[in-house]
């Protein structure tokens, strides 16, 4: 099923998009100036079932299977076939619908000629999980209507349409309100908003489960690609500078070059006037600048790179003021990292200090290019000062992997004796692309595609089509499948878990920022590193690992690179590689 949708997907990516849509010329050129184009396309999808309705409510549920069925959206005259919802004083029938996949966007209501004439109140709860879609806003689990309306009541006119709703969702639950009530509807279709972009890159191996998550975390960034790339299309709607690295990595190996990410990196700097950091956090603004390093080293746009000059070189300014004689960080603002990192003080002071040699590395890099010897000379000077200093990770995964990636840890140190210990427990959403990061930069590659496996098939397992803000392995043992309401006995994998502001159901089940399989898979196992701007210099160097072969493609802007590796009966890889003309391939 899941195959048939991304095919259906990729199908409908191929249809013209919008982006060139103007007014009409009726409007005068003050009105045109003032209107703001969108850069997405809407598709109506049908349910694929009804999964609960109301208990004891045969006769008040008629033909509900019709809702099933593909529709056009219309309200007709003929009255035919419809599904039948009456209310008595003792019964409000209900249904929960099931439409697949993780979505964004909102629900169409398509009604007949029912007794009355009037508009009928209705309940519609959307859920990223069934049981989401079935609960109550009460603190209990958390249900919330937090950044987008989840929960509402809406009046459904006689003989028409009503379109409602904007949020992350699977599964919606209708309920008549009042009683004594007929309502003939005739589709209940789910609204799909999403950009009209073709999945450029590629990745398909002997594993099938981590063919799957590489599509599944692009899926889950192709979701958040909205006016502005977010967090989560349910809740964090918003512009998280330093959740973004995940996601414009995927964007890149997946996509290309699209215009959300410059436009959300120029958002964060023109809300952020310095000395503030982006999103009052610290590493944040770093990872502002580590996103400019690696965008432009994948697209190569220097009057792109041009107009951050200023910001930039004031912004390394800023860092290198945050060093104290001893060469450690003196960072203010939120200190930082993931969430569930955020407890170990010492965890997070070993990272901070990692994190302000990375970003001082990127910025130094960027004004390389940008002619700024005189920021080249601090900013190197201060990652010299920042390595006398070398903090204790306390057992924190996500800063052993970040002290690995700076070079104040041994990698192979880091990785055998924090990061790989109990293999993927302790992983996080977030930094787990860092931990794969530094266990490749270790050599280890096999238990990398382990964990990988371990930790994010596990979502899988339970039913997701999108990857989940946070996930601890320890939520397994007698946990319900998102695609499922839990049995007697059961945890409810969605409303029982979660923790900081994630509690309960507010906890987002599709967060961009746990897409980092999708580029590690095509970093280290298709092997694709870009060594030059504007991936002129492509590095091919597969990791295969228990693999028999991997292949796909990957975006440059001269064209797409396809490569294949088939591992031999000896045990070498034996690699083919198309590239457009001006990329050059070593190998």
């Amino acid at each position: 099923m899941i195959r048939l949708f991304i095919t259906q997907c990729l199908l409908l990516m191929l249809l013209p998009g919008v982006a060139g849509a103007q007014l009409p010329p009726v409007f005068d050129k003050a009105t045109v100036g003032k209107a703001r184009s969108v850069e997405t396309v809407r598709r109506y999808l049908s349910p694929e079932r009804i999964m609960w309705q109301t208990e004891n409510a045969a006769d008040n549920i008629k033909n509900a299977s019709r809702l099933l069925k593909n529709g056009n959206g219309q309200a007709d005259l003929s009255n035919s076939d419809m599904c039948i919802l009456k209310s008595t004083g003792a019964i409000k029938p209900a249904l929960l619908f099931d439409f697949g996949h993780e979505l964004h966007g909102g629900l169409q209501i398509v009604t007949g000629m029912y007794p009355g004439n009037k508009p009928v109140k209705l309940r519609i709860r959307f859920g990223e999980s069934a049981s989401e879609a079935m609960s109550e806003i009460e603190p209990k689990q958390n249900a919330t209507n937090d950044h987008a309306m989840r929960d509402m009541i809406v009046e459904v006119p006689w003989l028409g349409k009503l379109e409602v709703g904007n949020t992350g969702f699977r599964f919606v639950r209708i309920d008549l309100i009042d009683a004594n009530i007929e309502l003939q509807l005739k589709e209940v279709n789910a609204i799909f908003t999403f950009r009209d972009i073709p999945y450029l890159g590629s990745f398909n191996c002997s594993d099938t489960l981590l063919n799957k998550i590489w599509m599944t975390g692009a899926y889950t960034v192709h979701l958040n690609m909205q006016d502005y790339l977010w967090d989560g299309i349910k809740r964090d709607r918003l512009v998280w500078v330093g959740d973004m690295h995940p996601e414009t990595a995927a964007i890149a190996a997946v996509f290309g070059n699209n215009e959300v990410v410059p436009k959300s990196l120029d958002l964060s700097r023109d809300i952020t006037p310095l000395p503030g950091w982006m999103n009052g956090i610290s590493t944040y603004s770093m990872w502002w600048i580590i996103i400019h390093r690696d965008w432009y080293m994948h697209h190569g746009d220097l009057n792109y790179l041009k107009e951050q000059k200023n910001y930039l070189v004031k912004l390394l300014d800023q860092i290198i003021t945050k060093i104290d004689s001893s060469g450690k960080e003196t960072l203010d603002g939120t200190r930082f990292l993931d969430w569930p990192s955020s407890e170990n003080v010492k965890g997070v002071n070993a990272g901070l200090q990692a994190m302000m040699i990375l970003s001082l590395d990127a910025g130094a890099q960027l004004c390389k290019t940008l002619n700024e010897p005189d920021a080249v000379q601090k900013c190197e000077a201060a990652i010299a000062k920042l390595k006398t200093h070398v903090p204790d990770p306390n057992h924190s995964k996500q800063a052993a992997a970040l002290m690995a990636l700076a070079d104040l840890l041994p990698a192979e140190k880091a990785d055998k004796e924090i990061i790989s210990v109990d293999g993927a427990r302790n992983f996080s959403t977030f930094y787990g692309y860092y931990m794969l990061q530094a266990m490749a930069k270790a050599g280890n590659y096999q238990e990398a595609m382990d964990a990988i496996r371990t930790y994010w098939g596990a979502m899988l397992k339970l039913g997701a089509t999108t990857f989940w803000e946070d996930f601890n392995l320890d939520w397994l043992p007698g946990a319900s499948r998102i695609d499922a309401l839990p049995l007697p006995g059961q945890k409810d994998i969605h409303g029982d878990y979660g923790a900081y502001c994630y509690i309960g159901f507010r906890h987002s089940l599709c967060h961009g920022w746990a897409s980092g399989p999708t580029p590690w898979l095509s970093e280290y196992v298709l092997g694709v590193k870009v060594m030059a701007p504007g991936c002129r210099v492509v590095k091919i160097e597969p990791h295969l690992g228990d693999l028999n072969f991997a292949e796909g493609t990957f975006p440059t802007p001269y064209g797409v690179i396809k490569i294949k590796h088939v591992k031999q009966q000896d045990g070498k890889v034996h690699t083919t590689v198309q590239a457009p003309k001006k990329v050059r391939v070593i190998r």
